[in-house]
This record gives C-alpha cells, sequence and structure tokens, in this order.
C-alpha cells in the first residue's frame, strides 16, 4: 500500500529517531511511504504569526504538489498536519482561487497517528505482539494541534482524542486515564519564553504523576522534545526528582513487536528510557 508522505522539516533534524521509527513501522505493516517529491517548510511555527498570506502559500504548494500523486497524505508532525488542513481549508473555500495554486481537494490528509490506528493495521498489530506492553503505565499526550481547532482538524473528539489509546491497547497495555491530553506544553515559545515552557511542561509531569504514570507516549516531535529535552533543568529549577521517559507511539510499535532496531532510536532520548523498560520486562 503506497501513501504520499510529507516528513516536515524536524524528522531530518532533531527528531531522526522518530522518522526512523516511522520508516521501520511502515515496512513492518507493508506501508510504502513516498516521499512527497520537492516538498518545502509548512511555515510552522512562525509563518502564520508574521505573513498571513505567505503561511497558506507555503502549506498549499505541498498539498498542490501531493493531489497530483493521486495517492492521501500522511504527515507525522502535528504543527505540520495542522498548517496542511488549515491550507486545504483556504483553498476549498469559495475564494480559494486568490491563493493562486490550484487544488482540487480531491486527497485526504492524514494525521500518522489516525493513519496507523486504522482498524486494518491494529488488528495487524495486534496478532505480531511478542512482547506485550501490559505493565507500562503510560498516559496518552497528543498536545494541542493534532486535535485542534475541530473545524480544522474534522475531529468529532477534539477535547478527548481516543485512538492513541486504541493503538496502545493493541501492544497489550492499556493507557491511564487523564484530562490534560491535549493541553499546550509551549512549543512554539522554545525560544522566545523557555520560562513559560518550563510551566506549562512541569505542570504535565505533576499531572501523569497524579495520575499515577511512569512515562508518556506522544505523537508529535515538538511535544516530545519540550517533555524530554527540559525534564532535568525543569527538575532543578522547580526541585523536583522527575524521572518519565517520552516515547513515541512507533518506538512502542517497535518495542511490541520486537523490532532489533528499537534500542538504537531509544538511545537517542535524553531521559534514558531503559531503566522503567528492563524493570517491566520489556527488554
Amino acid at each position: 500500500m503506497k501513501v504520499t508522505y510529507y516528513p516536515g522539516c524536524s524528522l531530518e533534524g532533531t527528531a531522526v529517531d522518530y522518522a526512523a521509527s516511522i520508516a521501520a513501522m511502515a515496512s513492518f505493516l507493508d506501508v510504502e511511504l513516498v516521499e512527497l517529491m520537492d516538498w518545502n517548510c509548512c511555515g510552522a511555527s512562525s509563518a502564520h504569526s508574521l505573513n498571513h498570506q505567505l503561511s497558506l502559500s507555503l502549506a498549499a504548494r505541498n498539498l498542490a504538489l501531493a493531489e497530483k500523486a493521486q495517492r492521501d497524505l500522511v504527515a507525522p508532525c502535528a504543527l505540520c498536519f495542522n498548517r496542511l488542513k488549515v491550507a486545504e481549508q483556504a483553498l476549498t473555500a469559495p475564494q480559494g482561487g486568490r491563493l493562486g495554486i490550484p487544488y482540487r481537494g480531491d486527497l485526504k490528509v492524514w494525521d500518522l497517528l489516525d493513519y496507523f490506528s486504522q482498524e486494518k493495521f491494529l488488528q495487524d498489530l495486534s496478532g505480531k505482539v511478542t512482547r506485550p506492553l501490559a505493565d507500562l503505565k503510560c498516559v496518552c499526550y497528543y498536545g494541542c494541534l493534532v486535535a485542534r481547532p475541530p473545524a480544522v482538524t474534522g475531529r468529532t473528539d477534539s477535547e478527548n482524542p481516543q485512538n492513541m489509546e486504541r493503538l496502545l491497547e493493541s501492544l497489550g497495555t492499556h493507557p491511564l486515564d487523564w484530562s490534560f491530553k491535549t493541553d499546550c506544553c509551549g512549543a512554539g515559545l522554545a525560544l522566545p519564553r523557555p520560562d513559560l515552557i518550563d510551566t506549562l511542561v512541569q505542570r504535565l509531569y505533576e499531572r501523569a504523576l497524579e495520575a499515577g504514570a511512569e512515562c508518556f507516549v506522544v505523537s508529535c516531535q515538538m511535544c516530545q522534545a519540550n517533555l524530554d529535552l527540559s525534564q532535568e533543568r525543569i527538575a532543578q529549577k522547580f526541585g523536583k526528582d522527575y524521572y518519565l521517559p517520552v516515547f513515541y507511539f512507533t518506538e512502542l510499535m517497535g518495542l511490541a513487536v520486537g523490532h532489533a532496531a528499537a534500542p538504537k532510536w531509544l538511545a537517542q532520548h535524553l531521559v534514558d528510557p531503559m531503566p522503567l523498560l528492563k524493570f517491566k520486562g520489556v527488554v
């Protein structure tokens, strides 16, 4: 099965571990990710605050290129997905022609988590699990952009999405319930206001611990970076001793099916997940 793949900028830089796990799990599920030819940056996260027309045109160009391939388009980045959906809405509006980019609206834009959590893939996964994650106490963290605003994303469960939970249940675990799965981690403020990130992320740590979690599971590389890279700094700032590994959902897929490369992906995390995984008997 072929699908057009829009990696976005960070998967070729700071999120290469996510990119590797995506490629491995796509191959495992017999999905061929065909990278969009000549793609460009979607403009996240600054273009829409600087030049509205440019922010639409950047993402719209990618949609027009993808439409020529006559396949659905998959984006693993929540920010990219959101910008593509905003551009899709602009292009299909009555005044969409003002952008000067021809687009019929014939393709479907998927968030990668949505794509992989289709029932056909969940059934395939559940039948191939060799290392069930039953003892892993995790919370699903979607972040604020993959499901919201519903007028853009089209989600009917924007405040309480469930597709990551369904996918993880196919791997043998039962994610804990909590009320902060779509709270913002402040990813767009990493450079101008790291102090706000510390406050937002520390609150997520505390709420996850209150729910009984030992780790986070994410589908957004910006969320992963904020929760993982900042943990030591935030612990020192607030006088806490946090140990909360942050997994991409694709990494847990790889662990559950015994993929040989999974430890290599996890080795690139700043918060080392191996002590937790060894304690739980996953590795």
